[in-house]
């Protein structure tokens, strides 16, 4: 029983360090999954160590304590460790009075940061490492119990290992992921502690130091109550000074977590919010109009309709109060994530910087043209393909293809879905990702489309201020250029949008001369292949932190 609630609990480490880690350094797949692999070989080196030790009643004692230990304050540290190298150049700087374009960098602080970065790892290894040692010491120990040479003892060690993870797994997905992070840490202690405790009681007379293990368990369930009751408090705190603006607003849903900064400028009454998801900007008010203008805006004027429109992703709700202004008949949303859509409508408390936000949308949430969809994109797409519904616009605005997961949502399975969900005669903008710092992702995306079936694909971009050169992808079913039929709209509504034009529109087609050289080199993203995904993890490595995510 107790090889299995510590198996369940080691497999809750792993996850908890995987997902934090991903959170704060920002390439969420890579880093869930060197986690997972540096966890499993530190297992087998503490599996090996465990040899070294002749009391195992003792030893596992102790073990479980410093499990407890390392895994309550884990969270923590890494905390402190990431925000304290960020915060350290502007401390310097504020310090000897430098001008914001001289925070100092490179070098010493450089290291530090880099050094930061490995703190995730080298828990998860301390962690991985004890984690290894006890189905040796548990084997032993039965062995000792039951007699020299037990029947069917590994068989016996290694299923209950197998059912407690299973267990473990289940807990995570079911509970954890709703619940603070540092708190899932301070739960899953609390029942390594305990499983320890368990131990000690039936095994007293065998283990030694048990005055001092005593005392040893006695402050870290003091250190696990602080820890419940501060720590998440504590953790928000640190994690919010690496962002440059205030943090207003900080949350954890199942799917991701979420912060709104809020900066005041000197000409300005009104404050710009910054909205990020998992650490990556997804918008800034006070620029977010080109982006949505350049998402929207093109296929809504090509489209030969826009009584109803699809679109996928854009929870905030921007994308939305740009196609409300077409007076379309119906629009249908798909967000896998409820509680970002929530948090962008007029439901729950309404405070300030909410409220601004919820303004900054017009309230589109609230029109009753529109329906929501929560849930996975994929599979959604398939069920409205299934019951032959017809758009005439699709705006799809998911996040960069940075992970797996995403990749499917760059495939031509997907994009094939999405042309027959859409009328003839109708237009599909793609959120493309940065022409610039992600250039073959880019060209991939428009050329998977083009491999989907559609007749017309036209790639486009803008420059944004808050996360620069910024790209998307029209396609259309019909033989026209998307390109003529904008140049040819001479005088057109632009719906109250006071920053567009038509002919900032058709400028947005043009590239430099030898943009689409290496077109013929770039490979078409089929389902699985990852291959989208691949281009613009290659460029993220590349350039650490321009991208939005």
């Amino acid at each position: 029983m107790i090889m299995a609630v510590l198996a369940g609990c080691g497999l809750i480490y792993e996850y908890l360090l995987s997902a934090y880690a991903g959170r704060i350094l920002g390439t969420v797949e890579s880093t869930i999954y060197t986690m997972i692999g540096l966890m499993i070989v530190s297992m087998g080196l503490g599996a090996f160590a465990a040899r070294a030790f002749k009391e195992p009643f003792t030893t596992f004692a102790w073990l479980e304590s410093l499990i407890a230990f390392f895994g309550v304050s884990c969270i923590l540290l890494i905390a402190l460790a990431v925000s304290f190298s960020a915060v350290l150049p502007r401390v310097i700087a504020e310090t000897f009075s430098l001008p914001p374009d001289l925070v100092p960098s490179g070098g010493l602080l450089e290291g530090l940061q880099n050094l930061a970065q490995l703190t995730p790892y080298l828990f998860g290894t301390i962690i991985g490492f004890f984690i290894g040692m006890e189905i040796p010491l548990i084997a032993r120990v039965r062995e000792k119990v039951h007699g020299e040479h037990l029947e069917h003892n590994a068989g016996t060690i290694y299923g209950a290992d197998y059912i407690g993870a299973g267990a473990g797994a289940a807990i995570w997905v079911t509970m954890m992921l709703a619940i603070d992070i540092t708190k899932a840490a301070v739960i899953t202690a609390a029942v390594n502690l305990i499983a320890g405790l368990v131990f000690l009681y039936f095994f007293w007379a065998k283990i030694k130091f048990r005055k001092a293990l005593l005392a040893v368990h006695g402050l870290i369930v003091c250190l696990v109550c602080i820890i419940y009751m501060y720590g998440e408090n504590w953790t928000v705190k640190m994690t919010d000074l690496l962002y440059e603006d205030e943090v207003v607003f900080s949350h954890s849903s199942r799917y991701q977590h979420f912060v709104v900064t809020e900066r005041y400028l000197i000409d300005q009454t009104e404050p710009v919010y910054g909205f990020f998801i998992n650490g990556r900007l997804q918008f800034s008010s006070n620029d977010e109009h080109i982006y949505h203008s350049m998402l929207v805006y093109p296929p809504m004027l090509v489209a030969n309709e826009q009584n109803r429109v699809l679109i996928i992703g854009g929870g905030d709700g921007l994308a939305l109060r740009d196609v409300l202004r077409f007076e379309p008949k119906a629009v249908t949303l798909i967000d896998l994530d409820s509680e970002l859509v929530n948090f962008f409508s007029e439901e729950g408390d309404m405070s300030e910087f909410r409220s601004d936000l919820i303004e900054l949308n017009e309230y589109a949430f609230s029109d009753k043209r529109v329906s929501r969809i929560h849930g996975d994109a994929f599979i959604e797409v398939e069920k409205l393909v299934k019951e032959g519904v017809r758009f005439d616009v699709i705006i799809v605005d998911l996040p960069d293809p940075s992970h797996p997961d995403l990749d499917r949502m760059y495939t031509t399975y997907f994009y094939e879905r999405l042309g027959n969900l859409l009328n003839k005669d109708g237009a599909m903008s793609v959120q493309s990702t940065s022409p610039y710092h992600a250039k073959r992702a880019f060209l991939s995306i428009g050329k998977t489309i083009r491999a989907a079936g559609f007749n017309q694909v036209e790639q486009y971009r803008q420059n944004i201020p808050s996360f620069g050169e910024w790209g998307w992808s029209l396609a259309t079913h019909g033989r026209t250029s998307s390109r003529r039929r904008l140049i040819d709209m001479d005088g057109v509504n632009m719906r109250d949008n006071q920053w567009l034009t038509i002919d900032l529109l058709v400028a947005a087609f043009e590239f430099p001369g030898d943009f689409f050289n290496e077109l013929e080199q770039i490979e078409v993203n089929h389902l699985g292949q990852n291959r989208i995904y691949r281009y613009h993890d290659d460029a993220w490595h590349r350039d650490m932190g321009i991208y939005r995510d």
